[in-house]
């Protein structure tokens, strides 16, 4: 399975701008890439808001794997995502 090298915080937060900036969603930019690596962190706490309402899984996430590791893993991610704003 491949592993980002990108935290899943700013995942999250480049989809986001992306949504809100690109032509082929909501924006009105046509190559909206260097304008999604500028303005990323503007979406940071969005992204926080959703990774921790991801925190619990699902009934049918549930039934497909380890629930409990799930939560791990999320809680990880936020972890990283303090630690990084915290430095």
């Amino acid at each position: 399975m491949p592993v980002s090298h990108l935290t899943m915080v700013e995942r999250i937060a480049r989809v986001l701008a992306g949504r809100a900036l690109s032509v082929n969603a909501d924006g009105d930019d046509p190559s909206a890439g260097p304008s999604v690596d500028e303005t990323w962190h503007e979406y940071t706490d969005d992204a926080l808001s959703i990774l921790r309402t991801m925190r619990e899984p699902d009934p049918v996430m549930a039934a497909a794997g380890d629930p409990d590791m799930w939560e791990r893993m999320v809680e990880a991610a936020l972890n990283v995502e303090r630690a990084v704003g915290s430095a």
